[in-house]
């Protein structure tokens, strides 16, 4: 039998790289629980939510250490921390495309909120500043999008790719995202609901933020930007898992054409996340391969 030495430099940089995003994620969950008032209220307390912004914040500010520590060094002097963490030109791009082909995936919720009348809401100024005064609205499309891109995505991808094929890492990273959502069990238990459906809740979240940690991931390998999965985050946290009960209730002929506008949406996703994530539409080299224009 042969064993593979741990000194091989491979395995070595293997497992910086694995105990490194290990150590990240639990850095930002055990942030959310070093305040007293995490045991005393619940989540969704303004306390709560106050202290949680200043944790998720300094663990973001602090995250960008174990890419120098653990990576810089990997890359060599060919691109510097803020490329490496998705910081660099070219936002127009990567403001603007991702978010569109996000939006084709949700074209069916989409549609089922100009159907409702939510579109009127989004041409009023008052809903924009009341949300902007809404501290759990804040927390929900850019404090935890800000926090959670910077930490799963542009500090561990580096540390990923500079051992694994970006294939491969697209598919390890969410692991660690999804895994990171598990504490809401000990949420849930606290807010009174019983063992079982905390924790069948808290296993669809864990499956549900793990596909997304594994778009998101894919997002900002392709387009080498931080801001493209943040914005997308941000929308995805506004839509919410989809609910299609609405639709169910809907008559004929209203019933078959949403939920064909639903097909359509997620057909034309697939077809189109190639394409519109293409390297070299933002002018990227880091993480992947440019590949030919069309």
């Amino acid at each position: 039998i042969h064993f593979v030495s741990m000194n091989n430099p491979y395995l070595s940089n293997c497992a910086y790289s694995i105990l490194g995003c290990g150590a990240l994620s639990l850095t930002y969950v055990s942030s959310l629980y070093v305040w007293k008032t995490t045991s005393r209220y619940h989540r969704d307390h303004p306390s709560t939510v106050k202290r949680r912004f200043l944790s998720v914040l300094l663990v973001a500010l602090v995250s960008p250490l174990f890419v120098l520590s653990f990576s810089c060094s990997r890359y060599g002097n060919e691109y510097n921390l803020w490329e490496l963490l998705g910081l660099r030109a070219g936002l127009l791009m990567a403001c603007t495309v991702p978010l569109m082909l996000t939006m084709i995936l949700f074209l069916g919720p989409l549609a089922i909120q100009k159907q409702s009348g939510t579109w009127m809401l989004y041409s009023e100024p008052m809903y924009w500043i009341n949300n902007l005064k809404n501290i759990h609205w804040l927390r929900d499309h850019i404090v935890a999008p800000l926090s959670e891109e910077l930490t799963f995505r542009a500090c561990m991808i580096p540390l990923l790719v500079s051992c694994f094929r970006p294939h491969n890492a697209v598919f390890i990273c969410p692991v660690f995202f999804g895994v990171a959502h598990i504490h809401h069990i000990y949420e849930r238990l606290k807010s009174g609901f019983d063992l079982k459906s905390a924790l069948l809740l808290s296993g669809f979240q864990v499956l549900y933020t793990t596909i997304f940690g594994a778009y998101s991931a894919y997002l900002f390998l392709r387009t080498g930007h931080f801001v493209a999965p943040f914005i997308v985050h941000a929308f995805c946290n506004h839509m919410g898992f989809p609910d299609f009960s609405e639709v169910i209730k809907y008559n004929e002929p209203k019933r078959t054409l949403t939920l064909g506008i639903c097909v359509v949406g997620l057909i034309s996703w697939c077809l189109l996340l190639t394409p519109l994530t293409n390297p070299s539409w933002y002018s990227n080299n880091i993480y992947w391969k440019t590949e030919p224009t069309l």
